[in-house]
């Protein structure tokens, strides 16, 4: 079987779903090509079931890429507010939580419900366990093969993601077939990812459980929120964030303390001398954590037997205490990808090709990567809206 569309989109996730629904709905044809048994799975799970489809604040601050102007156009083209209009349009109950992160009220259903929705109103032909077996490109066309039919189309999108979350079925598909194509790639890599450490610091191992906020640091990134030590390492939010800045044989700075002012532990010694280090440290950190700190610092005793020198030093090294990961928990446990398919390969504006006529990229294939919080599907959102008006 053979068949022709104006575009063929590859990748039924967000990017996928939302350049469809986007295209088909200015009159073109259009096919999604999907390999997973329905659409939208990564989706599904986010926001713990409840899908962060968006950040309130959301702006080129929040991503990084190789080139930190290349976000721009199509975000500010295609804002949290556009979104937010059409989660309201389809009635879809919503909440704000902390730092400006949305999520449904409901189930992360509603979203996906939503996107297929505005793809029908387009039109839009979704073939679902359709894995792509080859796609070519001769005179002006591009040709996939998926499942027994060959489709053709003047336009194709890589709307494939990245590696992230492989038991969802993420592969590195867009990467193989950028490079088919002679698109350059930026290295991939786990991003919004807990960190592993070993060596003494695996002796931080036995604090499993214990969260408090602080604040982390990798080169001249910070982010304020709490972090969580695991039975491998480090997580939580602040840990995902400061990952994607991380590069490997570089240390992570953590201030345990970010709340308090510079000669806290001084101050303290002057207002309460009897009081013991530990005990102090008990009063602002978790007590594990704080027990573990004050043995590794090596402070015992009242306070008013300890030099101010050494309260201190001890101030300084809680306040930036270094971590050297020895990796992450690698792409199976990475809410997305660093890398991709290089932005100086792609118009900022619409998101095609510039050696290829006809051929874009969206979404997390592409080399810019969002904040933990929203940020990554408002990248989906605007770079598949920016390419399904081009084309």
């Amino acid at each position: 079987m053979s068949s022709s569309y104006d575009v063929i989109i590859l990748g039924a996730g967000a990017a996928g779903l939302m350049c469809a629904a986007t295209a088909g709905q200015r009159g073109r044809r259009v096919l999604l090509v999907e390999h997973a048994d329905r659409a939208g799975k990564k989706i599904l799970i986010s926001g713990g079931g409840r899908c962060n489809f968006t950040n309130i604040g959301a702006g080129p601050a929040q991503f990084h890429s190789a080139n930190p102007h290349f976000a721009k156009s199509a975000l500010s083209r295609y804002t949290p507010s556009d979104f937010l209009a059409l989660v309201e349009k389809h009635r879809i109950a919503w909440h704000e939580k902390t730092l400006g992160q949305l999520f449904c009220d409901g189930s992360s259903l509603q979203i996906v419900n939503m996107l297929m929705e505005e793809c029908a109103k387009g039109s839009v032909r979704i073939a679902l366990s359709s894995p792509i077996r080859d796609v070519g490109h001769a005179d002006g066309q591009f040709s996939v093969t998926h499942g027994d039919t060959v489709s053709t189309a003047p336009s194709l999108v890589i709307a494939t993601g990245g590696p992230s979350i492989p038991k969802m079925g993420a592969t590195g598909f867009a990467y193989d077939l950028a490079r088919k194509f002679g698109l350059k790639i930026v290295e991939p890599r786990p991003a919004l990812v807990p960190l592993t450490l070993g060596g003494d610091e695996a002796l931080f191992r036995d604090l499993s459980g214990v969260a408090t906020e602080v604040i982390a640091k990798a080169n001249k990134t910070r982010f304020r929120e709490a972090a969580l030590f695991t039975h491998k390492g480090m997580s939580g939010p602040a840990i995902l964030q400061i990952s994607s800045y991380w590069r490997h044989g570089e240390p992570v700075g953590i201030d345990f303390l970010p709340a308090q002012a510079p000669g806290w532990a001084v101050a303290a010694k002057r207002a309460r001398p009897r009081t013991h280090f530990h005990t102090l440290l008990g009063e602002l950190l978790p007590d594990r954590l704080a027990e573990t700190l004050a043995k590794k610092i090596g402070l015992w005793g009242e306070l008013a037997n300890l030099p101010d020198r050494k309260l201190e030093e001890a101030a300084r090294r809680l306040a930036d205490w270094q971590f050297h990961p020895n990796g992450t928990e690698g792409f199976a446990k990475a809410e997305v990808t660093a890398g991709g398919i290089s932005t100086a390969e792609l118009s900022s504006q619409t998101m095609a090709a510039k050696k290829v006529p006809g051929l874009y990229a969206i979404g997390e294939a592409v080399d810019v990567t969002g904040w933990l919080g929203g940020y990554n599907f408002q990248w989906a959102w605007a770079s598949a809206w920016a390419a399904g008006q081009a084309i």
